[in-house]
């Protein structure tokens, strides 16, 4: 603790803010290569990946728990992600990747953790015959698994839109969400589709080990919306947004620094490196903890009043800026969640009518990641959630950003329904989508080329 540099005084307001406003770290994340586990058949790879999970994460949970006992910081999630396993599995048949997602979910129970990530593929530049096989085993694995989460990278600023593969997304993600028709969709709660997807991103569903991580890390996922908010109140409605920012940049620092703290001792009892401090601020159904109301405290009537992406834009920057001085590691998303179902300002601010999935499109702009946690309606066609997703991979394409689409098409469900997750993941009302169709355009095939800021080697 004295290495960081760590005052009496950051202690005793870690305290308070974890007693007072909801602050929390959201999740720690070990991240495990399997690099080492692939054999020649798909049983005995499973096998080894169940063996090497239990190995290195056996006491992920313990050193969790220990750590919020010595400090007094919840832990709210303890993870794991695995290296994309459609590069483990690459020349197996589905089956063979259910099987590795069996043995994936069967661990992840075994060590304590609440969710797995890796269950991935990345396909922005094309498929191999793994990456369809595992893209094509998705709906029955999300289905038959309780942890297991999956992602799938259809683009990124230099590569630019694999559309063949957003336009399977668009069916895998209508196929996942009919398999799981009895508990309302909720496989499709653990499906994210990404444009420059981060390797060390300790958030779920979206969370795979890259290829250029090391044998094992800690990545921690810090939160407090609650503290920011609070932080924007005390201010009112005198202070000038240079006032504003320099709060919220002063509170993120603090944050960022209690996780700094629980992420090094954590790699350091499980003999791991320490990866890095995601800044993002995750908020959850529970009251005082929700983004939307810290944009409502800046000044605006309901979170999707015009102003919106300003205040979101604001937001975001001092978040980063304040993080960035308190950990020289920042990484995965690094920013301000905005999950419809998993906020309650947001889910108030839809059934207000105040939110609309154009305007959230809008906020991604300048958000962490992207549409997180929207319900639309069960017979939505796999081509208008195609044509989402590509919006939005452009988004991040044209941007140089990471964004996503995690969107749930809730069998039976109509506009203005409720559906209810439960959790973390919460509940949300069922969101119009336009009703033209972009079905001849994403049908064309073929890929978006990279725009021409790309060429800047």
């Amino acid at each position: 603790m004295n290495e960081m540099g760590i005052a009496f005084q950051e202690i005793t307001e870690t305290i308070r803010m974890v007693q007072a406003e909801n602050l929390d770290i959201r999740t720690i994340t070990l991240g495990i290569n399997l690099n080492d586990c692939r054999r020649d058949d798909p049983s005995k790879t499973a096998e080894a990946i169940y063996n090497k999970i239990l190995k290195l994460g056996k006491n992920l949970v313990k050193v969790a728990e220990d750590l919020e006992s010595e400090y007094g910081i919840p832990i709210v999630n303890k993870r794991v992600s695995v290296t994309p396993i459609s590069i483990i599995g690459d020349g197996f048949d589905s089956e063979g990747f259910k099987l590795i997602a069996k043995a994936m979910d069967k661990a992840s129970e075994e060590i304590g953790v609440n969710f797995i990530g890796g269950y991935s593929a990345l396909v922005h530049k094309g498929f191999t015959k793994g990456d369809l096989n595992l893209i094509k085993s998705i709906p029955e694995v999300l289905s038959e698994t309780v942890r297991v989460c999956s992602s799938v990278n259809v683009a990124t600023s230099k590569s630019g839109i694999n559309m063949d593969a957003v336009l399977i997304m668009g069916n895998i993600i209508k196929e996942t969400a009919d398999l799981t028709a009895d508990k309302d969709g909720i496989g499709c709660t653990k499906l994210v589709v990404f444009a420059n997807a981060p390797e060390d991103n300790p958030f779920m569903a979206g969370s795979f080990h890259g290829v250029g991580e090391p044998e094992s890390t800690v990545n921690i996922g810090i939160s407090g919306p609650g503290v920011v908010h609070r932080v924007v109140e005390k201010l009112g409605s005198d202070a000038d947004f240079g006032e504003l920012s320099e709060a919220i940049k002063k509170t993120a620092f603090k944050i960022t620094r209690a996780g700094e703290l629980i992420g090094r001792l954590a790699a350091q009892r499980l003999e791991s490196h320490f990866g890095i401090i995601d800044l993002s601020l995750a908020p959850t159904p529970a009251i005082g903890d929700s983004i939307a109301n810290i944009l409502e405290a800046m000044g605006l009537e309901r979170c999707g009043a015009p102003g919106t992406t300003a205040a979101l834009a604001l937001l975001n920057d001092a978040v980063k800026k304040g993080g960035v001085m308190a950990t020289s590691y920042v990484g995965g998303l690094s920013g301000a969640f905005i999950p419809v179902s998993e906020d309650a300002g947001m889910i108030d601010a839809v059934s207000a009518g105040a939110l609309t999935i154009e305007k959230l499109e809008a906020m991604t702009c300048v958000c962490s990641v992207g549409l997180d946690m929207i319900a639309i309606p069960g017979d939505t066609s796999p081509y208008t959630i195609a044509g989402i997703i590509a919006d939005e991979m452009a988004i991040g394409v044209i941007n140089k950003k990471t964004t996503a689409v995690r969107i749930i098409p809730v069998p039976g469900k109509k506009v203005g329904e409720w559906v209810e997750f439960g959790g973390l993941l919460g509940r949300a009302p069922i969101m119009e989508v336009n009703r033209f169709s972009p079905e001849i355009f994403v049908k064309r095939g073929g890929r978006i080329p990279a725009p021409i800021h790309s060429l800047n080697n």
